[in-house]
């Protein structure tokens, strides 16, 4: 995981300090142990902390920013079809400096506008600040596996990746929000766009907000549809079902599998994980390492399912017992 955190003042001529950034950088530097940088100029400021995935060398350093520095960018995530989007944006007259999938979006930006998260497929929490449109655009991935929260102040606009970014501001006064601990101790979560603290809200799953002058604008770009997408009527029609399923399966787990540092798998022995190893093992030319986690308590212990998923696929098979420290 990467983690982003940002400010802009609602007043143009307000400058940011570059302390402010930091202070916020450094709360979440647990989140990007590999490098750090920030990005302050008059009213925006944007930070960033980096666990390298793709493109290690210098060139993937965030912020980053177009060729004429009119526009930047923070990115949290992976997008799977970058190399795909990059060709499309070549071919568009765009021109890349690194390797990184961050610089797809800048440019995708640039062609697409707010539009562009539509054409991404992956897992992110993006915010992308225009100096010629005067906006922060923020968006956060379908599923909202990326996390992005904000709080909108009298006079200022926060974000970060967790709560403790905001928090870092001293303007922010920290306090509960009982509407949302009621929902956590209803649901034991706190839907979006709630927040354990009153005044910061989620940026809900398959959403991008548009901040400028400081007018907010939220928009919901994907939903999932629950029609009918099919109709079984044959064996013939079950038979080709189960085919197409299987082979979307394979093309999700191996758009995953670009990376630039060792890959793995946590290997529960459920179906879910025990069919993502399966498809994994058919698809790297050397063995998948999995990770498993036991307990002492046979009657919560599924280390016998995981290993025979290990022995079945030959992978480089590590377990973990975990026992209770409580005092």
């Amino acid at each position: 995981m990467c983690g982003i955190c940002g400010l802009v003042y609602n007043n143009p001529s307000r400058n940011v300090k570059d302390e402010q950034i930091l202070n916020m950088c450094e709360t979440i530097r647990h989140r990007g142990p590999d490098d750090g940088g920030t990005y302050v100029k008059g009213s925006v400021g944007l930070g960033f902390r980096r666990l390298a995935i793709i493109d290690l060398s210098p060139t993937g350093h965030q912020p980053m920013c177009n060729e004429d520095g009119s526009i930047w960018i923070a990115f949290n995530g992976e997008i799977y079809n970058y190399l795909e989007l990059r060709e499309y944006l070549i071919s568009k007259g765009h021109t890349f400096r690194s390797r990184s999938d961050t610089e797809t979006i800048i440019h995708l930006w640039e062609e697409e506008g707010e539009q562009c998260v539509e054409k991404l497929r992956g897992m992110f929490a993006i915010a992308i600040w225009d100096s010629n449109r005067g906006s922060l655009f923020l968006a956060r991935d379908r599923e909202g596996k990326k996390p992005l929260f904000y709080a909108a102040l009298h006079d200022k606009f926060l974000f970060g990746s967790e709560i403790k970014a905001i928090l870092a501001d001293p303007d922010f006064n920290a306090e509960p929000d009982m509407q949302a601990i009621h929902h956590y101790l209803a649901y034991q979560s706190v839907p979006a766009p709630f927040c354990a603290f009153k005044g910061v809200n989620k940026l809900p799953p398959a959403h991008t907000l548009l901040w400028k002058d400081g007018r907010i604008t939220l928009r919901r770009y994907w939903k999932l549809s629950y029609a009918n997408k099919r109709i079984i009527r044959t064996p013939q029609d079950e038979q080709t079902l189960q085919e197409e399923i299987i082979e979307r399966l394979r093309e999700a787990v191996r758009i995953r599998l670009m990376s630039e540092v060792p890959l793995g798998a946590f290997l529960s022995g459920g179906i879910d994980s025990s069919i993502v190893v399966a498809l994994m093992a058919g698809l790297m030319n050397q063995p998948v390492k999995t990770f498993s986690i036991g307990f002492t308590n046979e009657e919560y212990n599924e280390l016998p399912y995981a290993r025979m998923v290990a022995d079945r696929y030959g992978t480089e098979h590590h377990e973990f017992i975990v026992t209770p420290d409580a005092k």
